[in-house]
């Protein structure tokens, strides 16, 4: 059946497959995408800056290519964002925060960034986020709130948020984003997108403004798990692909990570591992200890980081951020000692699981996006600020450093929710291979918004 949607609306495997076939030109793309982010941004509030001269100018170079008879790349003409971390030549890179307005300026684009072009990509924008990514919810004291595209009276998640909105906007193919505690994950999840969180230190993190730096990664996100895997290919420069095995061991977190689950992702959840069968039910028992020693860590971490700027100019800070920081700040010494501590017993309990098991299956949040005048979560029957409680299932994996397909697995009264496809490290290609298989067979994925 051929596919009657815009070109920009399908597959990044589509587009460049256009642009290279000469079927439709880099730059005309580039400049419809553009057309298009200044029309649908608006009720969103996802893009920081769009990069009209530079796309355009990327844009030429791959229909140049393109006419001498040499191949742009696997993502030829593609356009696509990055969050507001990545450095990118010639412009402050400003983490969100907007006293790093006037920043020293970037020389050099963000390895990532040089990784993508050389694969054809064309960068389009930069993208919201919280401030200095320290956050679940993309609200931004200099740039706004990134609001949810299936409802703009919800919020979109965070740290990039802007990222994962863009996405589900339709305004952009794919994006870049971050993953500390679930900056990739929640926001994919609450906007119906796929995003991957790579095992740790996988993926190039020259020219990004750190947060944690024991934590972060970056990880794309996208329309489809094969995007995901196209584009992961691409920073990594490896583009062999990865075949399941013909029987996996699926498991299912349950204990922590079935605790304050809404009865709509209880149930998605459900159906799918009915419909996957031969998955068995397993607890990770520190999971509780391993989301609050992250949580001391990335405090502790973030705190120290940016505490000559708080001595300096505290109340150019994002409030929300600040105080946070500041607190984290404060800790003893022996607190961080503690969380590296319980981090290497977690690791060990998670070595000790997939021992048994290939994949994890968890819940990426509660249940849909909070809405933007009530940003609360419920945790154990008390109503939490969002903000902080959006990572209750994302912050144990990242803590262990574990690889994550976040993945749309089921909508409740037009909002969608994700699950978490969780791997050993280093089985990044299988959990995007498995993921792609029930992305096939109708079990996982949502389609984005029309544009």
């Amino acid at each position: 059946m051929i596919d009657s949607r815009p070109l920009l609306d399908q597959s990044a495997e589509t587009i460049a497959a256009a642009v290279r076939s000469r079927q439709y030109s880099a730059r005309a793309l580039v400049f419809e995408c553009l057309t298009r982010a200044e029309r649908c941004d608006v009720p969103i509030n996802s893009i920081t800056r769009l990069l009209k001269v530079r796309a355009l100018a990327e844009a030429d170079a791959v229909d140049a290519k393109v006419a001498a008879g040499i191949d742009p790349g696997p993502l030829a003409g593609v356009p696509y964002g990055v969050k507001d971390l990545f450095d990118v030549a010639g412009f402050p890179t400003t983490a969100g925060a907007g006293f790093r307005r006037n920043a020293e300026r970037a020389t050099h684009d963000a390895m990532a960034v040089e990784r993508l072009r050389d694969a054809g990509a064309i960068l389009v924008a930069t993208l919201n986020m919280d401030e200095f990514a320290y956050g679940f919810a993309t609200v931004n004291a200099a740039w706004g709130t990134t609001r949810n595209p299936h409802d703009p009276e919800r919020l979109a998640g965070g740290s990039s948020g802007g990222s994962a909105a863009a996405v589900a906007a339709g305004i952009l193919p794919f994006t870049l984003g971050s993953d500390t505690n679930g900056s990739v994950r929640i926001p994919a999840s609450l906007c119906g997108i796929w995003g991957l969180k790579p095992t740790h230190g996988t993926l190039p993190m020259g020219g990004v403004f750190p947060f944690v730096e024991t934590l972060d990664d970056i990880g794309p996100f996208a329309r489809s798990a094969r995007d995901l895997s196209l584009i992961r290919g691409a920073l990594k420069c490896e583009f062999s692909e990865s075949a399941s095995p013909y029987k996996l061991r699926i498991g299912r977190l349950c204990g922590w990570f079935a605790q304050n689950v809404t009865p709509p992702v209880q149930e998605a959840i459900d159906v799918l591992a009915a419909a996957i069968g031969g998955v068995e039910e397993v607890e990770l028992s520190g999971a509780s200890r391993a989301r609050s020693a992250a949580f001391i860590m990335t405090a502790m971490e973030g705190g120290a980081r940016h505490l000559p700027e708080l001595r300096r100019r505290p109340l150019e800070f994002d409030p929300a951020t600040r105080d946070r920081l500041i607190a984290g700040a404060a800790f003893p010494a022996e607190a961080g000692d503690k969380a590296a501590a319980v981090r290497e017993e977690f690791r060990t309990e998670v070595a000790r699981l997939f021992d048994r098991f290939d994949i994890l299956i968890a819940p990426t949040v509660p249940g849909i996006a909070p809405r933007f005048d009530d940003p609360v979560v419920e945790v154990d029957g008390i109503n939490m600020p969002a903000r902080s409680s959006l990572g209750l299932f994302t912050q144990p994996i990242s803590f262990a450093g574990l690889p994550v397909v976040a993945a749309p697995v089921g909508a409740h009264d037009g909002m969608p929710f994700g699950v978490q496809l969780i791997g050993a490290p280093g089985s990044d290609a299988l959990l995007l291979a498995f993921a792609a298989d029930l992305e096939r067979r109708g079990l996982l994925g949502l389609g984005i918004l029309p544009s």
